[in-house]
């Protein structure tokens, strides 16, 4: 592996752009670099190693949220059918006072 100075340019992932980029060194910790510059956006963040940062959902909590949406009957709630009230038969209107 090379030694690393202030001022290399090294490959990196941008967390602006949202790519692997030219990045410039500007802070070492150690013989590693520690926070890099883009030459393309010019924002400075920690060094990434070439790692696109984890993805923001949970994976988990996605699953749950699909879990429960396959529980609910489509029925339960409100009309979604997009049918103003006034269209709905008088019927339909009584009962839903009574409730």
């Amino acid at each position: 592996m090379r030694e690393y100075r202030l001022g290399d340019i090294i490959d990196d992932y941008c967390v602006k752009c949202k790519q692997i980029m030219n990045h410039a060194i500007v802070s070492m910790l150690g013989p590693d670099p520690a926070k890099v510059r883009c030459r393309t956006c010019h924002s400075d963040h920690d060094y990434r190693r070439e790692q696109a940062p984890p993805p923001k959902v949970d994976l988990r909590k996605q699953a749950l949220f699909q879990e429960v949406l396959s529980k609910l009957e489509p029925g339960a709630g409100p009309a979604l059918d997009g049918e103003p009230e006034e269209d709905k038969p008088k019927a339909a209107k009584a009962k839903a006072k009574k409730s």
